[in-house]
């Protein structure tokens, strides 16, 4: 059965089905706080996505980081680092992207297992 969360009118912000959820690309509320805050929305909103669905960052299976400068790698890393599972790390890829909103410092998505 598939279940969307979070439904809006052209997407929802996770789905599940077959045992595992799909989490859309998460942006900061917040644009104009610094990477480090914008870094922290976004792992908070997928970990609050992840629990709606009914499962936890533990159970993350692949996680993509969209970066609009690739030198705020390490800094990002610092708040990804301090946030993730260290017993569960994601398969992870981060890579340089422009993203829709100049003011957006980092954009994430997220699949786990239920």
């Amino acid at each position: 059965m598939i279940k969307r969360y979070e439904k809006g009118t052209r997407m929802s912000q996770a789905v599940s089905y077959g045992g595992l959820v799909y989490i859309a690309g998460q942006v900061a509320n917040d644009r104009k706080a610094g990477l480090e805050g914008q870094v922290s929305d976004v792992l908070a909103k997928i970990e609050a996505l992840l629990t709606e669905a009914g499962t936890d960052k533990s159970k993350l299976l692949a996680v993509n980081i969209f970066l609009p400068n690739i030198l705020d790698f390490e800094a990002m890393n610092k708040v990804y680092d301090a946030w993730l599972d260290p017993e569960n790390p994601a398969a992870r890829a981060c890579v340089e992207a422009r993203l829709a909103d100049p003011d957006l410092r980092v954009e994430m998505t997220a699949v786990a297992a239920l």
